[in-house]
């Protein structure tokens, strides 16, 4: 009887214990116009984000631990990003700089951000890329990556421009376990009452003509 009891007290803890480390919160920033499901509330800090064009930018991460899993969602504002380029150009030309070396490059910062963001994952230590991408979240365009780590975890992330802010989405789960479908899945972008935000076309960062930042949206279908 003893034996039986231990048995059974063993299992409902084994059958519980994924269901308590798995408590998914729907997650909604009213600050960086996403909403998202993380399996717990997230931690959020400020950061800044070094851009591929040698400035810094302001944003925000947001974080849960759940065990050995790891979940993010990176958001860098890009709004202040030509204002910064041109001080910066300004100041060069003032020291006696001239030509290429005051060339102010906040186009192919902001433009080239979603790819630089991606690179930024391959560059990292050991890492074997699996899967690399285009896709879109509600027609907002993207990139998306899988990669195995030195240790056989596996890292899923999606990266988007979305209005002024670049949002890099990151799982990474131990080796073996199943992708993080619900939280790569439920990404989606809101407008300023906090509705959620989808196009009749695709959202794209690509331009022709005169430039536009942020660019004009497609009609949206909500």
């Amino acid at each position: 009887m003893r034996s039986i009891l231990l048995i059974t007290t063993l299992l409902i803890l084994v059958i519980s214990a994924p269901s308590l480390a798995q408590e998914w919160t729907d997650y909604t920033s009213k600050t960086d116009f996403f909403h998202v499901n993380f399996p717990g509330d997230p931690k959020v800090q400020d950061i800044t984000y070094p851009t591929e064009y040698g400035i810094t930018l302001p944003g925000h991460l947001y974080s849960v631990a759940n065990g050995p899993s790891r979940y993010s969602v990176t958001v860098v504002n890009l709004a202040d990003a030509e204002k910064i380029h041109t001080a910066k150009a300004d100041q060069c030309r003032k020291e006696g700089g001239e030509g290429d070396a005051c060339g102010n490059g906040w186009r192919g910062d902001v433009q080239g951000s979603i790819v630089y963001a991606s690179f930024q994952f391959f560059q990292r230590p050991g890492v074997k890329v699996t899967h690399y991408a285009w896709y879109n979240t509600d027609l907002v365009e993207g990139h998306r990556l899988q990669l195995v780590n030195s240790d056989g975890s596996r890292t899923f992330a999606a990266i988007h421009r979305h209005n002024t802010r670049l949002y890099i989405l990151e799982a990474t789960v131990p080796k073996g376990a199943p992708a993080p479908g619900l939280f790569q899945q439920s990404l989606q972008f809101i407008d300023e009452d906090g509705k959620g935000v989808r196009y009749r076309t695709t959202y794209t960062t690509g331009y022709s003509g005169e430039w536009k930042f942020p660019a004009p949206p497609p009609p949206r279908a909500r």
